[in-house]
């Protein structure tokens, strides 16, 4: 039960992603892996919700994704009080660590507006298979890793138990 609960809370999650960054064209968020190592991914979700704290142009432009990356952790440890709980180059990988990233956007959720709506969850759903697995999702979890693994399931069950999903009434559905 515990795999189906991550599993949904993670789709609650990318679906909250994707909604929050839609406007965002550089920005394409379809897992929690390779979709954050540029650092437009974190930049654009701060910004479509507190885009008072920063000129998305000029973050954009920045040459490297280290420098957009510190940039947004930076913003969200001054504006958010998140702590910088990831490291700018440990992100800024072909492959950066699912559990580590899926902990710093919960983080982000716990903060930010958290309205996700019954499109972006059906949109994440429609996504094709291979997009939302990674290389982590096959491999066994070790002994060592059984407390993270189940003090993360805790916080996203936590954490996703306070979610508004948007169900759009029609006129004739009352």
């Amino acid at each position: 039960m515990a795999g189906l609960q991550q599993t949904n809370s993670e789709m609650i999650l990318l679906s909250w992603v994707r909604q929050s960054t839609r406007n965002y064209p550089q920005v394409s968020v379809t897992n929690f892996t390779t979709s954050w190592s540029d650092g437009l991914a974190f930049n654009a979700l701060l910004h479509s919700h507190r885009p008072d704290l920063f000129d998305w142009n000029a973050v954009a432009s920045q040459q490297s994704p280290v420098q957009r990356l510190d940039h947004a952790f930076t913003i969200a440890r001054q504006h958010l009080g998140i702590e910088k709980l990831l490291d700018p180059e440990d992100v800024a990988t072909a492959y950066p660590d699912k559990k580590s990233i899926l902990m710093y956007v919960t983080s982000l959720f716990q903060a930010l507006p958290q309205q996700v709506t019954m499109e972006a969850i059906r949109e994440v759903e429609m996504l094709p298979r291979h997009t939302r697995i990674t290389r982590e999702e096959h491999v066994e979890v070790h002994e060592q890793h059984f407390s993270q693994e189940v003090s993360f399931t805790f916080l996203l069950s936590s954490c996703f138990s306070q979610v508004f999903v948007f169900f759009p009434c029609l006129p004739h559905e009352f």
